[in-house]
């Protein structure tokens, strides 16, 4: 078995990570609202 082989069959196998189908629009909305809370905190501490 060659190293492109192994390498091409470790691949395919699934690791028990997260899936590819997930809410993509529930995280796209959840990390915008973590950055502007951020933000808010930020500029509420008068680091800027």
């Amino acid at each position: 078995m060659s190293a492109h082989s192994a390498t091409a069959a470790r691949a395919r196998t699934r690791t028990g990570g997260p899936k590819e189908d997930g809410p993509k629009i529930l995280e796209h909305a959840l990390g915008w609202t973590l950055v502007v809370v951020l933000a808010m905190l930020v500029t509420q501490l008068g680091l800027v």
